[in-house]
């Protein structure tokens, strides 16, 4: 259970982050033109990353870059840590002394000095946060290290873009096509902000006592949902319909 106080998008971003738990680090990965896993390249620093190119995944920034995309819609927080930690979307800034008393979940804790920022990682709560580390590690679960050239936190803002919306239910698939017959493509394990592109009537649907018959693309997933399971109206208001 999260702390409370953080917003949609900051829980949203948290969770996203959280699914990729196991991933490999891989340097340079989840920095393609849209966000998500890549391979990875050589860092001529670091030996360890000699099987990056091999490795389907994230480095810190690409994973932080992934989880708000997938919570806020579009692509809110391109670049490498740095540009992040100075991204025009963060709303409030934490310094190093300041730990980590005032943070919630969601939070970027950014590690560098000098005005250099070369990591970047999602706090949780209680001291944790979810962090791509480093060439030959997964991404992992860890301790926050306040130690060390720790530069502080940034908060980023609660506004999703527009166009978004929140899903609602728990394991919750998304579809090839608007049909519950059509393979299935993603699962959403709890409530999360999508991006609706466009959306129309077809196959009609009963569950959790509502029948619709509308469907909502989500271009992020090249998948349609059900509207039963988008938060909102049967016909969800501002969204067009798809050609």
């Amino acid at each position: 259970m999260l702390a409370p106080g953080a917003s949609a998008v900051a829980e949203g971003a948290v969770r996203a982050a959280c699914e990729q738990i196991g991933v490999w680090y891989t340097w340079g990965g989840g920095h393609g033109p849209q966000p998500g896993p890549t391979y990875g390249q050589v860092d001529p620093s670091d030996p360890d990353s000699a099987h990056d190119p091999e490795r389907l995944g994230f480095d810190c920034s690409g994973l932080v870059r992934y989880a708000y995309a997938r919570a806020a819609g579009g692509d809110p927080l391109p670049g490498n840590a740095y540009h992040q930690f100075n991204s025009p979307e963060v709303k409030q800034r934490f310094t190093a002394a300041q730990g980590t008393a005032p943070l919630l979940p969601g939070d970027l804790l950014a590690w560098g000095s000098g005005g250099s920022v070369h990591h970047i990682a999602i706090y949780l709560g209680a001291g944790k946060m979810v962090e791509a580390r480093e060439s030959g590690t997964r991404i992992t679960v860890s301790d926050v290290r306040l130690g060390g050239d720790y530069a502080g936190a940034v908060r980023m803002a609660a506004a999703a873009a527009p166009g978004t919306f929140s899903t609602w239910g728990t394991d919750v698939w998304t579809h090839k096509e608007p049909s519950t017959t059509s393979p299935r493509v993603h699962r959403f394990p709890g409530p999360t902000i999508v991006r609706i592109d466009c959306q129309k009537h077809a196959e009609p649907v009963t569950a959790e006592g509502y029948t619709n018959d509308a469907w909502s693309y989500l271009p992020e997933y090249g998948a349609w949902i059900t509207n039963i399971y988008i938060k909102g109206p049967a016909w969800l208001d501002g969204v067009r319909t798809c050609r």
